[in-house]
């Protein structure tokens, strides 16, 4: 069959099927704007199912078939970017005579047509500007939207589910006051501190079945993400370097130190090419980097920084069991929570210990944040308090915010007043508090 034939079964396939059941995302995505809509985040982190909403709103004021809906991981598509204008025909083919301007375009996984960005950017300026496109590359979506899409484009970040998306997809209210529900949001907090958020995982009841399946997200994101785009030819090295930002999550991270350790099993490699899978590791949202807090923009940029994964889940197959270790579970918790509010945020450390410090977009300190999992012990307690009041007093502040795992209170002390917040109420707070 040539290539025009299957785009025209791929695009009369969709127009003819329902849309696949899903549960609604808090993610605000604007459909009229005029500008292509970047989706960018981690594999399965819900890209797809994000655009079939955004579909599904679209379907309420216009027809299906004027939405183009394809999938470019679809092996059948197959095309190379010189093909790309059968798309254009082949809808026209379809539907002569219409007028692709009130077109609607959705390209899912854009990033596996090479040269994609001609294409699109063509489309944008001749056809519609109505295009809304997803990718797993980081990297690869954000250099060149800068220089071949600029002042065309809106870009989005998409997340594995906030704690509240999962909560909805586990049909469980948010309301701390009824005692049965409490009681669920918590076996609910057990379940996203150790599994995490990835949407197919919440259906699924089996812990060896869900392991397994993070599993095989890590070996897909490890070789067909990083190994394949990047032609990495040094495995040995780049599998050694992942587990140890993996064993590293929440805290600093040396490159210098991996590289010797590295040297000293007898493993050459160049340090350069370690902050190169950095980077890459990053660009594929694997990991996150947290920069230090500090009024010099060199220690903001070169210092080292806090690493942190892109699922508990993840991070829980691959190296650690979270019951081990709350905490760290909790903080990483609280990082993506930041992230996908839009905070700027860096973590302190010269003396004063902070996990988060919020900034606001005029470099104003807004929040002071400590998450500590439990504060019963009297010891730890009067430490973490101490820590905040210091922390807070150096910075100006009047109050901060620890972050516990189930206690709630508001202590002032020393004119300082830190307000403890259980990690369920934090979490599952609107985004616009």
């Amino acid at each position: 069959m040539q290539k025009k034939e299957i785009i025209k079964s791929l695009i009369r396939e969709f127009h003819h099927r329902p849309l696949p059941k899903y549960t609604a995302r808090e993610i605000a995505i604007p459909l009229k704007v005029e500008k292509i809509i970047t989706l960018i985040g981690a594999r399965r982190s819900g890209k797809t199912f994000l655009l079939y909403q955004l579909i599904d709103r679209l379907l309420r004021e216009t027809d299906k078939t004027n939405l183009i809906f394809l999938n470019f991981e679809d092996e059948r598509l197959g095309l190379v970017i010189q093909e790309a204008d059968l798309i254009l025909q082949a809808y026209r083919e379809l539907y002569p005579g219409r007028d692709m301007a009130s077109c609607y375009f959705f390209f899912d996984e854009i990033q596996n047509l090479p040269g994609w960005e001609r294409f699109v950017r063509r489309l944008y300026d001749t056809v519609s500007t109505h295009i809304f496109l997803t990718g797993s590359n980081a990297r690869l979506l954000s250099s060149e939207i800068s220089t071949s899409l600029r002042g065309r484009s809106i870009s989005y970040e998409v997340f594995p589910l906030s704690f509240r998306e999962y909560l909805s997809f586990r049909g469980i209210t948010v309301d701390f006051y009824i005692p049965e529900t409490k009681g669920a949001i918590y076996n609910a907090l057990e379940s996203y501190l150790e599994f995490g958020g990835f949407p197919e995982l919440v259906s699924i009841a089996d812990d060896e079945v869900r392991s397994r399946i993070l599993q095989e997200y890590f070996d897909v994101m490890l070789f067909r993400d990083l190994v394949e785009r990047y032609e990495i030819k040094n495995l040995i090295a780049l599998k050694f370097f992942i587990k140890r930002l993996f064993s590293s999550a929440t805290k600093q991270v040396s490159i210098h130190r991996i590289y010797n350790d590295l040297k000293s099993a007898g493993i050459r490699i160049g340090k350069n090419s370690l902050y190169d899978f950095l980077e890459q590791a990053e660009a594929i949202f694997l990991v996150q980097t947290l920069k230090k807090y500090s009024p010099k923009v060199s220690v903001q940029e070169f210092g080292e920084r806090k690493i942190f994964i892109i699922d508990n889940g993840l991070l829980n197959s691959v190296v650690f069991k979270f019951s081990a270790d709350r905490g760290k579970a909790m903080e990483q918790v609280v990082f993506w929570e930041l992230r996908r509010r839009g905070k700027q945020f860096y973590f302190l450390k010269n003396g004063y210990e902070c996990d988060f410090i919020t900034v606001s977009r005029s470099g104003m300190i807004t929040d002071v944040i400590q998450v500590c999992s439990d504060l019963s012990d009297p010891l730890t307690l009067s430490r973490e308090m101490k820590g905040i009041r210091k922390t807070c007093k150096r910075l100006g502040k009047s109050q901060g915010t620890i972050i516990t795992y189930d206690q709630e209170n508001k202590i002032k002390e020393d004119g300082v007043i830190t307000n403890l917040i259980p990690l369920p109420v934090f979490i599952s707070q609107d985004y616009s508090t």
